[in-house]
């Protein structure tokens, strides 16, 4: 026991050591419900790699990290009890390890994430142009060509409050329904105008049930 704890506190192991310490806790943490497997939350800390990514395949970030520290540490850790020796030169060769290991696990991990690619589809966050079309609610006092918030609510029901700009003299106060009609990227705010019911298709007067 004591010879194992030594290899997996001297160097090189020590650094993939100290990674798979953290690894372990978030992944208790995870089964414990404290945190999010994917990594979701307000923080947004959630990632997930293309398919045109350096090295994790298009899996999370926390899958991939956690299979590239767990196959450094096994390597790392049977490297340092087979390769590193007990003298001056240890160091060195344990630098020379700590590479080697880190581009063998970066290749390893590469490899195995590849075929779990399959079980992480693509996800699109929502995007401003997806607004375009919706009806909004305005929750400033006034709309005009310099000022104005509104908030509105995506397909998925979550709401968020986004910059209005109009072109006229139209009455939008504070309450009353718009709608956007079109999105200005380099100012990063909509057009909105007042949205009659009755001129909708969907809900006038022609509808039928």
């Amino acid at each position: 026991m004591g010879a194992f704890i030594a290899a997996a506190t001297g160097f090189p192991a020590v650094v993939f050591t100290a990674a798979l310490a953290v690894v372990v806790l978030y992944w208790l943490l995870v089964a414990l419900g404290a945190a999010d497997a994917h990594g979701h939350g307000h923080g947004h800390f959630h990632s997930r790699a293309h398919s045109g990514g350096r090295w994790l395949g298009g899996v999370p970030v926390t899958l991939a990290f956690s299979l590239f520290v767990a196959v450094g540490w096994l390597i790392s850790f049977c490297a340092s009890v087979l390769l590193v020796p007990s003298s001056p030169a240890g160091v060195l060769v344990g630098a020379v390890v700590l590479i080697g290991t880190g581009y063998v696990s970066w290749y390893a991990t590469k490899l195995l994430v590849r075929p779990l690619h399959r079980l992480f589809p693509d996800e699109h966050g929502p995007s401003r142009l997806d607004f375009v079309g919706l009806t909004c609610t305005i929750r400033t006092g006034r709309v005009d060509a310099d000022f104005g918030q509104a908030e509105v609510r995506a397909a998925d029901g979550s709401a968020a409050t986004v910059q209005v700009r109009q072109t006229g003299n139209d009455a939008l106060a504070g309450g009353s329904t718009g709608l956007l009609y079109a999105y200005d990227e380099p100012g990063e705010f909509f057009w909105v105008a007042p949205y009659d019911s009755a001129l909708d298709p969907r809900t006038g007067p022609g509808t039928t049930g």
